[in-house]
């Protein structure tokens, strides 16, 4: 079995961090995730785009970390959107009811 994996680079615009994922939000990778949206959030900027487009796989654990980026991004004044929501997560994000909670784009802009 291979450990899980996630990979975050970030690319920032004038008003977006915006965070192109790879990998799995689970477990083992919510932290990863965390700590660079953390990151992106030094200098706050008005939105953070979350780039779904390679992800593989996520679980409750990496639900979880979501609802919480989505809470700090919004109390400090931005927006967290995510991208690029492909037929898994956007199935995920429906059967768990939290479509609804989350502002999702088509594109990474």
């Amino acid at each position: 079995m291979t450990a899980a994996h996630l990979t975050v680079e970030e690319k920032r615009t004038a008003n977006d961090a915006v965070l192109v994922l790879t990998g799995e939000i689970d477990l083992a990778t919510a932290g990863d995730l965390r700590a660079a949206t953390d990151r992106s959030m030094r200098e706050p900027p008005g939105r953070v785009v979350l780039d779904f487009a390679g992800v593989t796989f996520c679980d409750s654990q990496g639900l979880s970390v979501l609802i919480s980026l989505n809470r700090d991004v919004t109390a400090a004044g931005g927006r967290l959107v995510l991208a690029n929501v492909g037929d898994f997560m956007g199935r995920l994000l429906e059967i768990t009811g939290l479509r609804a909670a989350f502002e999702v784009a088509d594109g990474a802009n």
